[in-house]
């Protein structure tokens, strides 16, 4: 079995989360793991009372397509 990793980096200041870059392998490209990965990462910030940022294109984007978390944005 190959092994492989996806990331959501993040970094917190305060009570903001500011996520960065998500990065998953091009082998699972399409599988929907990126969303699941800024899904888990949205649920945090709100079970943390955290406030999001974000200066990566597919957390920006997802945040776009799903008006249940635009609450979270700063």
């Amino acid at each position: 079995m190959d092994a492989h990793m996806a990331v959501l980096a993040y970094y917190i200041n305060g009570n903001v989360i500011t996520f960065t870059h998500t990065g998953v392998p091009s082998a699972l490209e399409g599988q929907g793991i990126g969303s699941k990965l800024v899904k888990a990462g949205l649920q945090y910030a709100r079970n943390n009372n955290l406030k999001v940022e974000s200066t990566c294109w597919f957390v920006s984007g997802y945040i776009e397509r799903h008006p249940e978390v635009q609450d979270l944005t700063k």
